[in-house]
């Protein structure tokens, strides 16, 4: 009886597992194309350009990555994007892989889905300007960035 009881629990805890496994994967996707069709929505719609300092924030949808030629800075990037940058700058020259930046952004390295959703973020910052692949895989700051920095050890000004 209890034998028996413990095969139809173990069912059912594993259709659960299945189940929890198919909503995070679909929650996943749902979330990369939210980014995207923000990213395709504020390139359809540009910012106006205000001359002088503006008293307000623009409104509508912010661009998950901007290009970095229209950003100031890393600090216009959110935080997830801000802490793989710097991953991206401790990696050096060996470059970030998508296993180390899923581990940066607190995911599990284990999951293939979160491995690939780290990718698709680092491909991004590529696709934008802030990061280049120089290896199948492997991902580093620009040249120029690189150099910058060996001249200011500290990162600061």
């Amino acid at each position: 009886m209890r034998l028996r009881l413990w095969r139809e629990s173990r069912l059912v805890a594993d259709r659960v597992g299945v189940g929890v496994a198919d909503a995070e994967e679909a929650l996943r996707l749902r979330t990369i194309g939210l980014e995207q069709y923000l990213e395709a929505l504020a390139e359809e719609q540009p910012a106006e350009t205000v001359v002088g300092p503006s008293p307000r924030k623009p409104v509508g949808p912010r661009r998950a990555v901007p290009h970095r030629q229209n950003a100031a800075g890393v600090e216009d990037l959110s935080v997830d994007y801000q802490a793989v940058m710097a991953a991206a700058a401790e990696a050096g020259g060996d470059g970030l892989g998508a296993r180390r930046a899923a581990v940066v952004l607190g995911w599990d390295s284990a999951s293939a889905s979160r491995v690939e959703g780290a990718r698709a973020r680092l491909k991004r910052l590529v696709e934008r300007g802030w990061l280049v692949e120089t290896k199948p895989g492997r991902f580093t700051l620009p040249a120029e960035q690189r150099t910058d920095e060996a001249v200011r050890p500290g990162g600061g000004s």
